[in-house]
């Protein structure tokens, strides 16, 4: 397949480069220009802002990392920046965007010397925060990561004097231009930074937020024929739902020696594809939104190394990801939205080289196809689905006979790195009122005390067991052991009968069925002899004996609540 580049006759030698930023281009085989590059340095290079729009796949990061390593190195820090304090910031909208543009940096400017951290979210929290803590020259990151790191005063921004904006229309579609004005409200004035935007697409939308925050920007734009690239061969097949599926082994098997990106708008349909690629024997992996980022990472590689022959992808994988070598690109499912049939089909035909994208418009998606074909001002040629593409081919041999890409040692290593936040704290919680180990809000879930109401967690400590008949009786038989120390009446020196309450246990257990005798005192306050002391006149200490008519059974039995109440009024 012909790999012609789309250059221009204009070297980078041409521009005043610093030495070792020029030999680091020299070794990655930087030489010539590409359009976008050639209209962004002439500008770039002389401090001025710059909005600049091309295709995907022109070569917009070679653009602005160019410009903003080349003004590190020639140009002194500013008077507020603090040492440690990072000099600029690049902002992507997705995480692998991010990655794709940090290893660009690695390869453009390894002769500079300049340290860079690559921050956003799913993994390595704690790691990402101490390459802040310890200093960096550039920040590579996405918006959501970086404000956390920025909340808890981990990095400061009072010394970037470069920020470049990647892939804006992107940064409104997915919600982050409230959190792209907080981070730039956090920088020094616009007149004393460099600002840079690049995105496919420059809208009235991203226009605005360019005047709004950059100095004066220059537009730019690398002009094209159509919007999408030319040297794509864009086709379109008209099947029925449950029939994409046999058309898509099909045109699969009649590829030889390809590494092809399938394109699905859900990702339980994405689960649902990439089982059936499976059965028919191609190493195919998932990559959607549900994949954690250490693995997608890890896909990615195997992708890019060629181990894995197809990727089933969401719209996730759709922007920033620069493969070599993608030769198709399989829209299973027309996208929804005009752009992002751009942006997929961009995978494909990287930096001037040739690929196929084929798209099934289905009975579902077929109704964006007119607003895809108006915003390519093109339109697409169609193939008709004969009865052989319908019929499922065997399944494909393989000479090692092993399919499946997934790896569970590898799946827990992916597992140790993700992180979607910051880890919990250790020690006592705020509040608790000290450590567990005397009683606070967490002693319950360590076995210490609980509060009153408070649900206690573990094993139940086991219930007594039921006494039997035989040993109730023998605990009926036993005599109850007599106080040591009998309450004593004061005036008689007798022991003190114990007193019961009205209404109690033991009422109306007397012989003959009388009422306890009532408690009278005489003019001196001591009790009348064979009387009882009122109980809250007895000291806590004293014990008393049970009466002896408490162990006679009963000779009456309780009457009934309604006739009490009936002998109560009758006695009146």
């Amino acid at each position: 397949m012909p790999h012609q580049q789309p250059l221009t006759d204009i070297v980078f030698e041409s521009f005043d480069l610093h030495p070792s930023l020029l030999a680091g281009l020299t070794e990655a085989g930087f030489l010539r220009c590409t359009p976008i590059q050639s209209l962004t340095l002439p500008v770039a290079l002389q401090g001025l802002d710059v909005a600049g729009q091309a295709q995907t796949g022109t070569g917009k990061t070679a653009a602005f990392l160019v410009a903003v390593l080349n003004r590190l190195l020639t140009k002194p820090a500013l008077v507020e920046r603090r040492t440690g304090d990072p000099r600029a910031v690049i902002l992507a909208p997705t995480r692998e965007l991010a990655i794709q543009i940090e290893k660009d940096f690695r390869n453009i400017g390894r002769h500079t010397g300049l340290t860079s951290a690559l921050i956003y979210g799913g993994v390595d929290y704690d790691k990402q925060r101490d390459m802040l803590k310890a200093g960096v020259d550039i920040v590579i990151a996405t918006p959501g990561r970086l404000i956390d790191y920025l909340k808890q005063h981990v990095v400061s921004f009072r010394g970037v004097d470069a920020v470049v904006l990647d892939e804006a229309d992107r940064m409104f579609d997915l919600g982050f231009i409230a959190d792209i004005r907080f981070l730039l409200r956090r920088m020094p004035p616009r007149e004393q930074r460099q600002g840079m935007l690049f995105s496919a697409t420059l809208s009235l939308r991203v226009l605005e937020l360019a005047y709004e925050h950059m100095n004066s920007p220059q537009k730019v734009t690398a002009e094209s024929e159509t919007v999408t690239a030319s040297r794509v061969r864009q086709v379109v097949y008209f099947p029925a739902n449950e029939e994409k599926m046999p058309l898509l082994l099909n045109l699969l098997g009649k590829l030889e020696d390809h590494r092809s990106i399938v394109f699905i708008n859900t990702k339980a349909m994405a689960e649902r594809v990439t089982r059936a690629l499976e059965r028919q024997g191609y190493r195919v992996a998932t990559l959607s939104g549900d994949v954690p980022q250490a693995k997608r990472e890890r896909l990615l590689g195997k992708f890019q190394r060629g181990e894995i022959e197809l990727l089933v992808a969401t719209d996730v994988a759709a922007r920033g990801l620069h493969i070599p070598a993608v030769s198709h690109v399989f829209n299973f499912d027309l996208p929804q939205d005009a752009e992002d049939y751009v942006h997929r089909i961009g995978r494909t035909a990287r930096l001037g080289a040739e690929g196929d994208a084929i798209s099934f418009a289905c009975d579902r998606y077929a109704i964006g196809l007119p607003d895809i074909e108006a915003y390519i001002e093109q339109k697409i040629p169609t193939a008709p689905v004969t009865a052989d593409l319908l019929v499922v081919p065997p399944p494909k041999p393989r000479a090692d006979g092993t399919v499946s890409v997934y790896d569970e040692a590898e799946d827990a290593a992916d597992d140790a790195r993700n992180t979607a936040g910051p880890p919990p704290k250790s020690g006592p919680r705020r509040g608790s009122g000290g450590p567990p180990s005397r009683g606070g809000r967490g002693d319950s879930r360590r076995g210490g005390p609980r509060r009153d109401g408070e649900r206690r967690e573990g094993p139940r400590p086991p219930r007594p067991a039921a006494a039997t008949p035989a040993a109730a009786q023998s605990v009926a038989d036993t005599p109850a052991p007599a106080s040591p120390h009998p309450a004593i009446d004061p005036a008689t020196g007798e022991p003190m009968k114990k007193r019961r309450r009205r209404g109690g246990r033991g009422r109306r257990k007397h012989e003959g069925g009388e009422a306890p005798a009532t408690v009278a005192t005489n003019g001196s306050g001591n009790h009348e002899p064979g009387e009882r002391k009122p109980r809250r006149e007895r000291s806590r200490g004293e014990a008393t004996t049970p009466p002896a008519e408490s162990a006679a059974p009963a000779a009456h039995k309780k009457p009934g609540f309604f006739h009490r109440i009936a002998r109560f009024f009758g006695a009146r």
